[in-house]
């Protein structure tokens, strides 16, 4: 029991009580589990459970008394900064009901390391989906506008329809989970943030995931909702071109996906890069809107940036074919050298910026899968 304390006090429970008198309730209806609970739910935190592993934590997949499938997250460190991330989702997490975002279920404290329990959601994340290839499920156009739109409406929601407006800070193809029909789930809001009304932007630590990350943000520590929708860009540039967000193609120009992007709309030549598994059942009316809402989403400053809930509209509004609306969003041909894309190669920047900058977590070589995320800290 004692020890059950300490790791209690260490794991945040003194901050979650402190948020539970804050919040209007909603974290209590989270279950509180045991450890034991949890050690026979996960088989002891079998390493043959094991889901994914990203900076955060490992998460596990485990089945409960009751027979429910889920997902348990077991943190990674349990220093201040991590503590304070933990508690943070938790608390965030608790206040969202929206189908297209991951649900909590519950939480435990007790353990040496804090943990969380989330719906089990079987079919991997967007990024896998992209870049492995799939036989039981053809990844069509069609799907991938779906996709789209339901990321959109979920984050649409986290801006302007949650108790308070959440900015997740780190929107990416590994952090949106596919259901049992393939359906969209944004997850992971440990780097996200509850903004008060009255507030049009936050100054933090740079957070985020390299080759996502909005360079207006970088640059300036000024994060708001817009940073959001640059990443979600990058996303939709994914769902276009096959391409990952830092791939050996965009390397060799010395450029992101998102730069490499901007660089070829300008030029005109989007058809070259598009993803040659949909060219046969996409509408090419369809993509280019798509890919023009994506270079709007891409904008260098934000201000120029469509806030989420028209770039949801226009999504569904591309989706269901309505020309009065996607005529507004397929601009006519233009001479794109009248046009100014003012882009950032964020390869160079990071490159240019370490030797200034303070790592506040250890960026390892990314995966086959995934890219690092990135904590930084300039002073």
């Amino acid at each position: 029991m004692k020890r059950k304390k300490k790791f209690f006090k260490r794991n945040g429970g003194l901050l979650l009580q402190r948020e539970l008198s804050s919040s209007n309730g909603n974290v209590e209806k989270t279950k509180v589990f045991t450890s034991k609970e949890l050690e026979k739910a996960t088989d002891n935190y079998n390493k043959d459970r094991t889901l994914g592993k990203g900076g955060q934590g490992t998460v596990y997949k485990g089945m409960l008394s009751d027979g429910r499938i889920v997902a348990v997250k077991k943190s990674e460190m349990i220093d201040e900064g991590r503590v304070e991330q933990f508690i943070n989702e938790l608390v965030i997490l608790s206040q969202i009901n929206h189908r297209s975002v991951v649900k909590l279920i519950g939480c435990c404290l007790e353990t040496e390391v804090p943990l969380l329990v989330y719906e089990f959601i079987p079919n991997g994340t967007l990024l896998q989906l992209i870049h492995d290839a799939n036989e039981d499920f053809p990844l069509t156009w069609e799907v991938r506008l779906r996709i789209a739109t339901e990321i959109a409406e979920a984050v649409s929601y986290l801006h302007n329809k949650a108790s308070t407006p959440i900015y997740h800070r780190d929107i990416k193809s590994s952090n949106i989970l596919l259901d049992d029909k393939y359906k969209a789930k944004v997850s992971d809001f440990g780097a996200s943030r509850s903004v008060t009304l009255d507030h049009t932007h936050l100054t933090t630590i740079v957070q985020g995931t390299f080759g996502y990350l909005d360079p207006e943000y970088f640059y300036t520590h000024r994060l708001t909702d817009k940073s959001d929708v640059y990443s979600f860009g990058v996303v939709v540039v994914e769902l276009l071109t096959g391409l990952r967000a830092v791939t050996s193609t965009e390397a060799q120009e010395g450029r992101s996906l998102s730069s490499y992007f901007t660089h070829t709309m300008e030029e005109n030549r989007l058809v070259e890069i598009l993803d040659a598994r949909i060219e046969k059942d996409a509408s090419i009316e369809q993509m280019m809107a798509v890919a023009h809402l994506a270079t709007r989403c891409l904008d260098r400053e934000g201000k120029n940036r469509p806030p989420m809930k028209e770039v949801a509209f226009e999504l569904e509004a591309i989706r269901m074919g309505q020309k009065e609306v996607t005529s507004s969003v397929v601009r006519p041909k233009q001479n794109f050298e009248e046009i100014e894309f003012s882009t950032i190669d964020l390869t160079t920047s990071w490159e240019i910026s370490s030797s200034s900058t303070q790592i506040c977590s250890s960026i390892e070589k990314a995966s086959s899968f995934d890219v690092q995320p990135l904590l930084l800290n300039t002073k």
